[in-house]
């Protein structure tokens, strides 16, 4: 069930690396259990902004943040925000698979050990592999190397990794660009499912999944937000002509 209350507003928010000012003046709300995609073209600050959600850019030094993001009301560049914590709230899965050379099994439990989560890892890990949608292939492999799998059961562990710390958002950059087709529709699919219980912002390259997977999009173009509408506005009635002329291909 959806509330009023956004996962995230965005509110004039401003990024540096060094002098270079990579985002100006981004302003959205991103709604709870909605999938939300940010499109646009290499390097015009979509992966900057993702990360900038869950202050992944801190461990970039010479980086500087203005403006305000909330995450239900909080703000997470405040002083007292415990940055450990704002990380097991918002999960991000990365472009490329990572999971640790260890097994199955050691990969899902990581989080809840490191954090001293108070809960039965058996039952952690074999809920969120059914999460990801990997269970029925690993359940009798889970001391198995995590390294043997294939890209895209690597994707869903890394995935179900981050469900394990019980998240409120997954934030997913370029998840499947590393994927061939079938693995990239298992993970889009995975999408679907997940949005019943968790936010879920994905940057991509690939317009057809933003169209596929979203429920709303928003069109970054040199560092500033043109347009964020419904995915159907956004990709029948794009209001800007620089939106239209991104998504028909006609520039970017």
């Amino acid at each position: 069930m959806t509330t009023d209350q956004p996962a995230f507003s965005v509110q004039q928010l401003d990024f540096y690396y060094g002098t270079s000012k990579a985002l100006s003046g981004i302003s959205l709300d991103i709604k709870p259990q909605q999938v939300t995609a940010l499109i646009g073209p290499s390097g015009c600050g979509k992966s900057t902004f993702l990360r900038c959600l869950n202050r992944m850019n801190d461990t970039i030094s010479g980086t500087r943040v203005e403006g305000k993001i909330l995450l239900k009301g909080e703000d997470i560049y405040a002083e007292n925000m415990d940055v450990v914590t704002l990380r097991q709230r918002v999960g991000m899965v990365f472009q490329k698979p990572n999971p640790f050379p260890q097994s199955i099994y050691d990969n899902v439990a990581f989080g809840p050990r490191v954090m001293g989560m108070d809960v039965n890892l058996n039952e952690v890990v074999e809920k969120s592999l059914i999460a990801a949608a990997l269970w029925d292939e690993v359940k009798d492999d889970l001391k198995s190397d995590a390294m043997g799998l294939s890209l895209g059961q690597q994707q869903r562990l890394c995935i179900a990794r981050v469900i394990a710390i019980q998240p409120e958002v997954i934030l997913m950059d370029e998840s499947t660009s590393a994927l061939d087709p079938i693995a990239t529709l298992r993970v889009e699919e995975l999408i679907a499912d997940l949005k019943k219980d968790y936010t879920i912002v994905i940057v991509t390259h690939n317009m057809q999944q933003a169209a596929r997977v979203s429920d709303y999009t928003g069109l970054f173009w040199l560092g500033e937000l043109v347009e964020f509408e419904s995915t159907n506005q956004m990709f029948t009635n794009p209001k800007e002509e620089l939106s239209e002329a991104y998504i028909t291909g006609r520039m970017g």
